[in-house]
């Protein structure tokens, strides 16, 4: 039977309505057509842009409310429902898809670009990184064997060099990119496993052999005492891992952080040698370069000391943090990275490129391989005078993203000095808000000077005096219903934290797009929607102004 298509491929698909948006191999069919969805889509980022992302940092709905309407916003929803609906049947036009986002999701993203979103460690994206992504997903590369993705590979060997450098590595070091700094900090711990802790198990075993090689990677029985050792401000993603790594639940032991929440070499050596008197085997350190909570930076330098003493592991969590490696004058923030032996750095948050992009980098090269090689009979590469590179082979992941293009297109527009220049407006514009909690009573910030970009802040209703009367329980419970309406007024957008037991308001500075304007502009909505809710928990005013619905503050001091 003869195809009736097969003098017209695009008859194929008449099912469509616009069947040469799903057919596209004809550039005379489709090209014109692409090009309009993509003005199309883009008329859409840019409304988003301009008429919501810089209007307001979130939609300001609750949870509860968010889901009801979205989910009630169906247009085949007959009665406002709570929960997904069935999956579309039948095709639409591409101009009835853009407008359901417009209508059910224009105006109900978070937005990281408005100029008073101070956030988790989300900056606004590049727009030569926007870019990136968009090619890459027109290329539509898979990283894992080197015939999915040739030129792709060789691109990300090369930002991942960029890295290396960045951090001070030699030229045995390398790295792979990765989800974001859970993979990364989880994959490090795979390398320090089966490489590190491999080696002191064999060294102790007598199950080696005459090289003192373990037969085998560590598993099960060979866990058993192993130790690691964080602050108490590690990454949660060090616990997580090494929980799904085969470990005891106690194979993490936490250690104290000083006043400003940094880890120091003397009290971990006390841990290690007890831990080593009580028969167990200490084999990494865990140190941080901006801690998620406060931005605060181990003392890396003791800690690379006291690693190689113990003969110990040293990886560093520098997800945030190694971003300031990009300034000339803020580089000295984040000192020694070179000394560790693995790193974790995410370009998705201080190189200012969107989600997701992370890296592991390692200072021998070789123990990636070690570490994820596993042989795939589909994936062969025969006939190439030297083996190509295959990053599934150095990583925990097989399919992988082309994630190198966004970063090495920004990084070339630029330019690490232009990076700098972003990474020090960061760092300013926190060290501004601190500056300004200092000057104000009613504010207070701890530590009082960031480390990096990062301030933790209370507002003290009714100024300090009258807080110090107020029990800390009301208290914490006051910044977060503070946080709450901040959120909801959409003048800026702050998460919260908790330190030593209290809870703070959270400022991680990672947005370029904001001046100092905003970050004053920022504690004065604080300041005033601090009156309504301190009112509303019978807490004192004070010197706030009167709250936004007339009300005699007086009534509500005391």
């Amino acid at each position: 039977m003869t195809d009736p298509a097969r003098g017209d491929p695009l008859a194929a698909f008449s099912w469509h309505p616009e069947p040469e948006l799903v057919w596209y191999a004809d550039e005379a069919a489709s090209r014109d057509a692409i090009a309009g969805l993509g003005a199309a889509a883009w008329e859409v980022a840019l409304d988003w842009l301009y008429e919501e992302g810089l209007r307001r940092p979130t939609g300001g709905a609750g949870y509860a409310e968010l889901r009801r309407d979205y989910f009630g916003a169906r247009p085949d929803a007959p009665a406002p429902t709570v929960g997904p609906g069935p999956a579309p049947a039948a095709p639409a036009h591409a101009e009835a898809v853009l407008a359901e986002f417009r209508a059910r999701l224009l105006d109900r993203q978070f937005s990281t670009v408005h100029r008073r979103s101070f956030s988790y460690f989300a900056p606004p994206p590049l727009l030569m990184s926007v870019v990136g992504e968009l090619l890459a997903q027109v290329v539509d590369q898979c990283v894992d064997v080197w015939h999915s993705g040739p030129s792709a590979a060789l691109v990300e060997e090369e930002t991942v060099r960029w890295l290396c450098d960045l951090v001070g590595y030699g030229p045995a070091a390398f790295g792979v990119l990765t989800s974001g700094g859970v993979m990364a900090n989880t994959m490090a711990m795979a390398v320090a496993r089966d490489v590190h802790l491999a080696r002191l198990v064999a060294t102790a075993s007598a199950a080696a052999d005459a090289d003192g090689v373990w037969p085998g990677p560590p598993r099960a029985g060979a866990l058993a005492g192993a130790r690691v050792y964080a602050s108490d401000q590690a990454h949660f993603s060090i616990a997580r891992a090494l929980d799904l790594l085969g470990f005891e639940p106690d194979a993490l032991r936490l250690i104290p952080s000083d006043d400003r929440f940094r880890l120091h070499a003397a009290p971990l050596a006390a841990a290690i040698a007890e831990d080593r008197a009580a028969g167990l085997r200490p084999f990494a350190i865990a140190a941080v370069a901006g801690s998620t909570n406060t931005g605060s930076v181990d003392l890396i330098g003791e800690l690379a000391d006291l690693a190689g003493a113990e003969d110990l592991w040293l990886h560093v969590d520098a997800a945030y943090g190694g971003g300031a490696l990009l300034s000339v004058r803020d580089a000295a923030r984040v000192p020694h990275l070179e000394r560790a032996d693995s790193v974790t750095i995410d370009p998705h948050k201080w190189f200012f490129q969107p989600f997701d992009i992370g890296a592991l980098l390692v200072r021998r090269g070789s123990d990636l391989r070690t570490t994820f090689d596993r042989e795939a009979e589909y994936y062969r590469t025969p006939g190439h005078d030297e083996e190509p590179l295959s990053f599934y082979r150095l990583s925990m992941e097989g399919s992988r993203r082309f994630r190198a293009l966004k970063l090495w297109l920004s990084w070339k527009h630029l330019g690490t000095s232009g990076l700098g220049r972003l990474v020090e407006r960061t760092n300013d514009l926190a060290a501004h808000l601190a500056r300004r909690t200092a000057e104000n009573d009613d504010f207070e910030a701890l530590p009082s000077e960031p480390e990096l970009s990062v301030v933790c802040f209370r507002h003290l209703p009714g100024g300090p005096e009258a807080a110090a009367k107020i029990d800390e329980g009301t208290l914490d419970t006051y910044q977060d219903r503070l946080q709450r309406a901040l959120e909801a007024s959409g003048e800026g957008w702050v998460s919260t934290t908790r330190l030593r037991g209290r809870t703070w308001l959270r400022a991680g500075i990672v947005n370029y797009l904001s001046t100092e304007d905003d970050a004053d502009g920022l504690l004065e909505s604080l300041r005033r929607l601090g009156a309504d809710v301190a009112w509303s928990m019978g807490l004192p005013v004070g010197d706030f102004g009167r709250p936004t619905d007339g009300r005699d503050r007086s009534a509500g001091e005391g």
